[in-house]
């Protein structure tokens, strides 16, 4: 498995970057390749199950290829954390109060060889970060 790492302050509070994750459908906003976010009833809690479609068709995967993707932990304000079962993706992202009223995030990203986690943990912080500078300065 091949391991990338990215880390970003959020221009918004812990409370409030949880309570934009908390939101199973924001999911396909900030993580690279997602088309639609389809949760079950439990939404963003440990053992959830939720269906995921990929925004581009792949080498194997069809163009409304779904995945099911497993919350493996969900702890407000501080950590988010899953798997995507198809790709053997695993993703977690920690969350910490920063200055300012600030969130620092770091996302850590582990898949099969020969994908390129750092630059998927790079892209999806990123837009993370872009989504919670947005909702910042309204």
């Amino acid at each position: 498995m091949a391991t990338g790492r990215a880390e970003q302050e959020l221009l918004a509070p812990p409370a409030d970057v949880w309570a934009f994750l908390a939101e199973p459908h924001h999911l396909a906003d900030w993580w690279p390749g997602l088309a639609a976010v389809e949760p079950d009833r439990r939404g963003v809690s440990a053992g959830a199950r939720w269906r995921v479609r990929a925004s581009e068709p792949g080498w194997f995967r069809k163009d409304d290829a779904g995945d099911t993707l497993v919350v493996i932990a969900a702890d407000p304000e501080q950590r988010f954390s899953f798997e995507i079962v198809g790709r053997k993706l695993r993703a977690e992202l920690l969350l910490e109060p920063a200055r300012d009223r600030h969130t620092a995030a770091t996302l850590t990203v582990r898949q099969p060889w020969p994908a390129s986690p750092k630059r998927l943990a790079r892209e999806a912080v990123s837009r993370l970060h872009d989504l919670c500078q947005t909702a910042a300065g309204l």
